[in-house]
């Protein structure tokens, strides 16, 4: 069977939404090749606040049963986003993040969650996708239990509560390399297989699964003290694990790091006294592979994800500096940038070459 590999990329990554239209980063996306979008939660909170009250989806006179003004907007915008890809030929992918939810203390944060997962597979379904990410919480510990059997419990419930939905919603679970409790992607495998819902997988990012085990922004050397033992390790535990469930891999994102010059401490210029060190590294310094100053060992993580029997999007999720800049200039720079980013992948893991189902041919 020919392998299938699509290119698929984070909206976010072309620019916020804060500086950059959805609108104009859609048809950069379908300029550029990139066909298949994960959906930033944010870029739809910006469509909804931009639309004017004339716009034709907001409901005249009648709202939306038991929507408040602002769903009632989202809902507006999830039409309107849905009819702009349908225009420049564009799947969505999935919608995300669903944000900390997973281990929740609080009885009564768990139940809005879930009343607030009920709306966003509303959302799913205007979208026209079956996909909604949850990734590992980074709550405080006070407010978030690392109790494994609540963090299972949980999602379960909104595994089923995904089953019983009409047309049925997957969930796909990642852990962030800065996460409170899950923040190895092997632990959040586990926790896959525990859940162990036919409509519950995971995402595989070559970004946190190094992020974690082989860097270390605030260190000097900008790696972990056993960085590349642990790396041949994890290669090895993805050769081995995933082929037993390679289906639980819903989808693959691909980025690598910037080595930073000076480690990321109190005075540097993306220290944050209330964030992890990996997640300022995260929100300012991540790169499309085979970039500049790119040092992760994310080809032979993609390499071991792919030759374990891995066919599907793999998704540029971007976070960087770049991104988060004002310049008209900004959302082309970022396609372009992916773009060729893809073909240099394209060529490195042959995918490019006839029919032959191994991923990188070299292997």
């Amino acid at each position: 069977m020919k392998a299938r590999f699509v290119p698929a990329i984070a909206t976010q990554s072309l620019g916020r939404t804060w500086h950059h239209s959805l609108e104009h980063k859609l048809r950069l996306c379908h300029q550029y090749g990139l066909g298949t979008l994960e959906l930033f939660f944010e870029d739809l909170e910006g469509v909804a606040n931009n639309l004017p009250s004339s716009h034709p989806h907001l409901p005249s006179g009648t709202s939306f049963p038991g929507s408040t003004e602002e769903q009632e907007k989202q809902i507006a915008a999830s039409q309107y986003i849905h009819e702009l890809c349908v225009q420049y030929q564009l799947e969505i992918l999935c919608l995300q993040p669903f944000m900390h939810y997973d281990g929740l203390v609080d009885p009564a944060s768990h139940k809005a969650a879930i009343e607030k997962l009920h709306f966003w597979i509303r959302l799913a379904h205007i979208l026209d996708t079956d996909l909604i990410q949850i990734p590992s919480s980074f709550l405080p510990e006070s407010q978030c239990s690392g109790s494994r059997d609540r963090i299972v419990a949980d999602l379960r419930e909104a595994a089923d509560v995904g089953l019983r939905s009409n047309p049925p919603v997957r969930f796909v679970y990642e852990a962030l390399c800065w996460g409170t409790h899950v923040d190895l992607w092997d632990v959040a495998w586990s926790i896959v297989m525990e859940v162990d819902r036919p409509n519950f997988g995971t995402c595989l990012d070559t970004f946190n699964l190094a992020g974690r085990v082989f860097a270390d922004p605030a260190s000097p050397t900008g790696m972990t003290p056993n960085s590349y033992e642990d790396t041949r390790e994890t290669i090895a535990k993805l050769r081995s694990e995933l082929p037993r469930a390679i289906e639980k891999v819903f989808y693959v994102e691909v980025c690598d790091g910037e080595r930073l010059d000076q480690p990321l401490v109190p005075g540097h210029k993306w220290y944050h006294p209330e964030q992890k060190a990996r997640m300022s590294w995260s929100r300012n310094a991540r790169l499309f592979p085979f970039e500049e100053r790119g040092y992760m060992p994310v080809l032979e993580i993609l390499e071991a994800i792919c030759d374990a029997g891995y066919r599907g999007p793999i998704s540029f999720e971007l976070f960087s500096e770049s991104a988060n800049q004002a310049g008209k200039d900004v959302p082309e720079e970022h396609a372009r940038r992916a773009a060729i980013a893809w073909a240099k992948l394209e060529e490195h893991m042959h995918w490019n070459d006839s029919a032959d189902v191994s991923c990188n041919a070299s292997v």
